[in-house]
């Protein structure tokens, strides 16, 4: 056995390294382990948008957006739908800190590290139901400059400093297994010394055992994110009333988003909950340039594009592009579906088609002005525009009856009638050009043209998508993309995990996705976006912080 630590953290993703800057500060001897290559140094948020829900900005403030920590609570909790059972005491809890810690600490506390955001904060998961349902009532999604490598560097530029001091013992290639166990506390973690493997970022590594190791510590914090990769859990723990995930499914997440460090903890004694509740997404694209397994990308949507089942009928109010993922989703589900459709032209592709993930925005992730100011001109971004050309799941037509069959032939079904296509097409453009229209995507539309930031770069301006100055049509297939766990394992307000009767399993912690970023469920069933990264970034905080004081 190995010399004692004072901690070991498993995992080296985003909530994981800021649990880590948090005990280093305050002067504690961690060991970070980690079963990926450094290449791989900062996990799943290397990969993302970025994106931040932050309360009463002054981003907010400048576009005239009226936020409160009231309103946002109020939202949150219209989106959870927290069960009245006691079952949800702790992820509520987790809830109501996050809402005054994205309306208080999160900004000044990330802009004293060097963090930055676009200042044009873009309206995600909009609702459409009544007052008191899902949705954000304003927008309030912060894009990093920088994307999700510029929230990682400052803590992964601690780690690496501190490392260079010898303040921190970082061991890659150490997958953790099972949990050490003395006299009912956690005492250490025990596993496997995997094989070197220089692959890129987030490639699938060997899996060829070394040897075992183990390590023993004071506490021991969980940070090793949810189940996204491992699509036979996923499907397993989908809950019945949502329908049938799929066979076919992307993957939003690299191959070692696995599960197995909610595994391991659940063997040693811990409770996890809410495991039916997840968020995975129904318009992913596959990857043409494929990193992991199954890699697929997300479209972020504008408003406009009509959303069609896997037999061409519009899906239900008000399940329009950006209003209602889950909703979406388990309309799907329940269909026994594998896919739908984004209908749409040239024009509402090159206003309001985005994709999620660092590597898709290179001029964020780039801290790029020159490339950003592109957005504002007509056309598709580069990586749209190459989605849009290389992509089988693109398919362009000058009339609805060969978009029709474009769209069989890629499925190899008749499902798509070409009749009703266009029959659905024109009902919808008669309500575009009568000015007013009773159709609610067409009055969302409208709307939501009414905020600044929608109306300059993410809105198309309404019209006719039979008008051939907006063509050619263009149908994309959708497939549903497995993202992130919203129950895992049960933490009070310190972090510290829970056995099944409720009681504290002493010397173990989780943070971040492992936790369902608080409490086992601080989302509820639903989610508001830009709250992923913001729960590691406060679930990683906050339990470092409280792990640093229990050890005196």
């Amino acid at each position: 056995m190995t010399h004692s630590h004072d901690v070991v953290v498993v995992g080296a993703g985003l909530a994981g390294l800021v649990a880590t800057a948090e005990l280093l500060a305050a002067g504690r001897r961690v060991v970070l382990l980690d079963a990926e290559p450094a290449a791989s140094l900062g996990g799943q948020a290397f990969w993302s948008f970025g994106g931040l829900f932050l309360v009463d900005s002054p981003e907010q403030r400048r576009l005239g957006i009226k936020d409160s920590a009231e309103l946002a609570l109020a939202d949150w909790l219209g989106s959870a739908d927290f069960a009245d059972d006691g079952s949800d005491r702790w992820g509520r809890a987790w809830a109501e800190g996050f809402v005054d810690f994205a309306a208080g600490d999160l900004r000044p506390w990330l802009h004293d590290k060097g963090v930055r955001w676009f200042p044009l904060v873009q309206w995600a998961e909009r609702g459409g139901y009544d007052a008191s349902g899902h949705g954000n009532t304003v927008p309030r999604f912060h894009v990093t400059w920088g994307t999700g490598p510029g929230i990682l560097e400052p803590f992964v530029r601690v780690l690496l400093d501190a490392r260079r001091e010898g303040l921190v013992d970082v061991r890659f290639r150490h997958r953790v297994t099972s949990l050490v166990e003395t006299d009912g506390r956690v005492t250490g973690v025990r596993g496997d010394v995997l094989a070197d493997d220089d692959v890129a970022r987030a490639v699938p590594s060997s899996r060829e055992v070394v040897r075992p190791f183990e390590v023993e510590a004071a506490a021991v914090v969980v940070a090793t994110g949810g189940i996204g990769a491992n699509h036979d859990l996923v499907r397993a723990t989908w809950p019945a009333s949502a329908g049938k995930l799929p066979q076919r499914m992307l993957s939003g997440v690299p191959d070692h988003v696995d599960g197995s460090g909610i595994a391991a903890a659940r063997h040693a004694g811990a409770a996890v909950v809410h495991e039916d509740r997840m968020w995975h997404y129904p318009e992913g694209i596959t990857n043409h340039s494929p990193v992991w397994t199954r890699h697929g990308i997300r479209i972020l949507p504008g408003p406009s594009s009509l959303w069609l089942d896997a037999d061409g009928r519009r899906l239900p109010v008000p399940l329009f592009p950006g209003f209602d993922s889950l909703g979406a989703l388990q309309h799907i589900t329940n269909r026994g579906d594998d896919h739908s459709w984004f209908v749409l032209d040239k024009t509402i592709l090159g206003s309001e088609f985005a994709l999620s993930g660092s590597e898709q925005n290179p001029d964020l992730t780039g801290k790029s002005v020159p490339q950003l100011l592109q957005r504002v001109l007509p056309g598709a971004v580069g990586p749209v525009e190459r989605f849009a050309q290389e992509s089988e799941e693109f398919l362009w037509a000058d009339t609805p009856a060969d978009l029709a069959r474009r769209m069989n032939a890629l499925t190899g079904t008749d499902r798509i009638d070409a009749e009703r296509l266009e029959r659905t097409i024109v009902e919808r453009d008669r309500q575009v050009t009568s000015g007013l229209g009773k159709d609610l995507q067409v009055v969302a539309t409208a709307m939501a043209r009414r905020y600044v930031v929608d109306k300059v770069i993410r809105v198309a301006k309404p019209h006719r998508l039979l008008d051939p100055a907006h063509g050619p049509l263009l149908a994309v297939r959708l497939s549903v993309l497995t993202r992130k766990t919203l129950g895992g394992l049960h933490t009070d307000l310190e972090g510290r995990v829970l056995r099944p009767d409720g009681d504290v399993l002493p010397g173990l912690w989780a943070v971040g996705e492992a936790s369902g970023f608080g409490g086992g469920g601080v989302h509820g069933h639903r989610a508001l976006e830009g709250t992923f990264l913001g729960g590691c970034l406060f679930t990683g905080r906050t339990t470092g912080r409280a792990v640093a004081s229990t050890l005196g």
